[in-house]
């Protein structure tokens, strides 16, 4: 797809260190190895050195110069990782002997990778949870201190030739905030503008989704999404955007002729807010397993550094394009 050869090749031009937290998965270690060989990043694969080793051997790539392990058993990084969780948790009543533990934990240990400057973003969720990923991140990590909220998208990449016209699009919060208020909608709608235009570099056009299009439903649901787009407007007037939409209003222009005639969004949204979680996950999953769309996701946005998930369904060609968009996703 051109979408993701263009990340790719984006990212290639400025290749990252990312730290990924499962390196005993094979899909991780042959997503890592096509990373490598395409110039995308440095890659550091955390785990048992034996186990990631025997991986790497088995993927071909056993003596890449570009690939590291780091085992927290063994690791002369493991001290420092433990003292500074430490530092940062015993607010929380966390002892050092916790800490040390802790340390030895993947997840935790990349994310500290990330949070003490030996590696730029991190990638897991391959075998853990979505919780234990984004819990993670979000300790350790943090969030942006311009951030108001963090949230997460899916890059929705559609088949090629899609009738549409649209290569890709932005599907949002569909990973992470349950039940999102007006507020916190008008936040997400911001930051997943914001990484339209980082990833796909173009200008966003941001619809806000619900089962109503300009009122043709009364409901404290359809309320709370026209609010946001209220305070949307309000603080960000420069930014393209409106609802409440429906969604065929919001991406096919002739039914946004007739539902939503004059809307400047309506008919060509390339950025798509969820109400809530519910809808938002059951969305990205119709799109990708009826409709045809890779789905890449959910990234983290409204971190202090680059931290992504992946799903435990992932393939190689999935870590990889994680990959891609967490070295995009580094600041500069």
């Amino acid at each position: 797809m051109s979408v993701l050869r263009e990340l790719s090749r984006r990212a290639s031009t400025r290749p990252a260190h990312i730290v990924m937290s499962e390196g005993h998965d094979p899909r991780i270690v042959a997503g890592a190895v096509s990373a490598v060989k395409q110039g995308i990043a440095r890659i550091t694969l955390v785990g048992s050195e034996d186990a990631v080793a025997a991986e790497l051997v088995k993927a071909g790539a056993p003596n890449n110069p570009a690939i590291t392990i780091q085992d927290p058993a063994t690791s002369i990084l493991t001290a420092e990782v433990a003292d500074a969780y430490f530092d940062l948790r015993k607010h929380k009543g966390v002892s050092h002997e916790v800490a040390e533990t802790q340390a030895h934990d993947p997840l935790v240990f990349a994310a500290m990778m990330v949070r003490l400057g030996h590696a730029d973003g991190t990638v897991g969720g391959a075998v853990n949870t979505t919780s234990d990923t984004v819990r993670a991140a979000l300790q350790i990590i943090g969030k942006a201190e311009a951030a108001p909220i963090v949230s997460s998208f899916f890059l929705m990449v559609l088949p090629e030739g899609h009738p549409s016209g649209r290569e890709a699009m932005l599907f949002s919060d569909c990973g992470l905030v349950i039940d999102p208020t007006s507020e916190e909608l008008a936040a997400i709608a911001v930051t997943s503008a914001a990484s339209c235009r980082q990833l796909l570099h173009v200008e966003p056009v941001v619809a806000l989704l619900s089962f109503s299009t300009m009122g043709s439903a009364r409901h404290h649901a359809v309320t709370k999404v026209s609010d946001a787009v209220g305070l949307l407007k309000a603080a960000y007037p420069d930014l393209k955007a409106d609802g409440e939409l429906q969604f065929d209003a919001a991406f096919v222009p002739s039914v946004a002729a007739s539902k939503a005639p004059g809307s400047p969004v309506a008919g060509q949204a390339n950025v798509m807010i969820f109400p809530n979680l519910d809808a938002g996950n059951i969305g990205y999953k119709i799109a990708q397993r009826v409709g045809g769309c890779e789905a890449i996701g959910p990234v983290l946005q409204g971190l202090s550094k680059p931290a992504n998930d992946l799903s435990r369904g992932c393939s190689a060609a999935d870590v990889t394009n994680m990959i891609a968009v967490t070295t995009l996703q580094v600041a500069r």
